[in-house]
């Protein structure tokens, strides 16, 4: 998980990440959106390239002579789950929310109960 986190700390990676979700990308088009964002080299992009293909997060295949990156984002899934510890909140305050929401609608419709009942006398 240490190695995901390290690769997607830096804002080049995770650019790249991003424009894997649309699909695999061939290398040159990759250094040269990137390239271009981040005013780095071709060499510079192929680093970055390596990093996140070491660390498990893109895999490449070779066409002919053209090498293409695609996103694999299985490793993610360690790093999602340790971060959604500080993000869900607790079951406790999940069903203190959904008590609140029923007596809002309890209130509701006990509110809504007499017009309800004008009407059906009228």
């Amino acid at each position: 998980m240490d190695d995901v986190a390290e690769a997607i700390a830096d804002a080049a990676r995770r650019q790249i990440l991003e424009l894997l979700r649309t699909g695999p990308q061939p290398a040159g088009h990759i250094a040269a959106v990137i390239g271009e964002r981040f005013r780095i080299s071709r060499p510079a992009v192929s680093r970055h390239l390596r990093v996140l293909r070491e660390c498990g997060l893109v895999r490449d295949t070779l066409d002919g002579r053209h090498r293409h990156y695609h996103l694999d984002a299985t490793r993610l899934g360690e790093l999602t789950g340790w971060l959604a510890r500080f993000t869900t909140p607790p079951i406790w305050q999940q069903r203190m929310d959904a008590l609140e929401t029923e007596v809002h609608r309890a209130r509701r419709d006990r509110r809504a109960a007499p017009v309800e009942q004008e009407e059906r006398s009228a």
